[in-house]
């Protein structure tokens, strides 16, 4: 049975933008196709572990540290905690992982570590880039998160995107190359099936590198 964790900054009931939803439709659906779904997450007052109706085993974790100055330094404070509750998922299934489903840049950090500490492979899922979400933002704030996101696609074994327009952005933002990037987009009937090619294609890529 295939195994992932899914990381999303956002997952119902904490709704901020469509990747909440986007995000519980896909674990479903994953979920009803015999894959072995934890969403590991972020709340604020919702914390600890659940197994919902459909199978999906979600871990919610709040940021250990209060007090901060702007999302990036919440988002570094808080990895360490999405580290720990991916951590523990890998021991309790006796390291038998696959891979991590990360969506957006929020935890690439946490990713990353777990890709160099533990052997576990992950996706990059792209919801928006900050060139995207802050046009003219060439602070050494904005610069950072750049700099966060840039490593992800470098680290990631595969990035998937929901448009060619979005592939074409990687492409010319970020130089990921192109046979990296999967375009899944969720409109498509076959939208599962073709994450599932993206997941296994790691599989088959990490068996080979045994």
């Amino acid at each position: 049975m295939l195994r992932t964790i899914v990381f999303s900054w956002e997952y119902p009931p904490r709704v901020v933008g469509q990747l909440s939803g986007y995000v519980k439709a896909l674990t479903a659906k994953l979920a009803a196709n015999k894959v072995n779904v934890n969403v590991v997450t972020y709340d604020d007052r919702l914390t600890g572990e659940t197994c919902e109706n459909s199978g999906v085993k979600t871990v919610r974790v709040t940021n250990p540290v209060k007090t901060h100055v702007g999302v990036l330094t919440w988002v570094l404070t808080l990895n360490q905690e999405i580290e720990r509750a991916a951590a523990n998922i890998y021991y309790s299934a006796n390291k038998k992982l696959d891979l991590i489903d990360v969506f957006d840049w929020h935890f690439i950090p946490a990713a990353i570590t777990l890709k160099n500490g533990l052997g576990i492979p992950f996706v990059y899922s792209v919801e928006s880039l900050e060139d995207h979400r802050s046009p003219a933002g060439n602070s050494s704030y904005n610069m950072a998160i750049k700099s966060i996101e840039w490593l992800g696609f470098y680290e990631a074994k595969k990035v998937t995107a929901k448009s060619e327009w979005m592939k074409n952005e990687l492409i010319r933002l970020y130089s990921v190359p192109e046979e990296k990037i999967a375009i899944i987009p969720s409109t498509s009937e076959s939208w599962i099936q073709e994450v599932l090619k993206v997941y296994r294609t790691i599989m088959e890529d990490k068996k080979n590198e045994r």
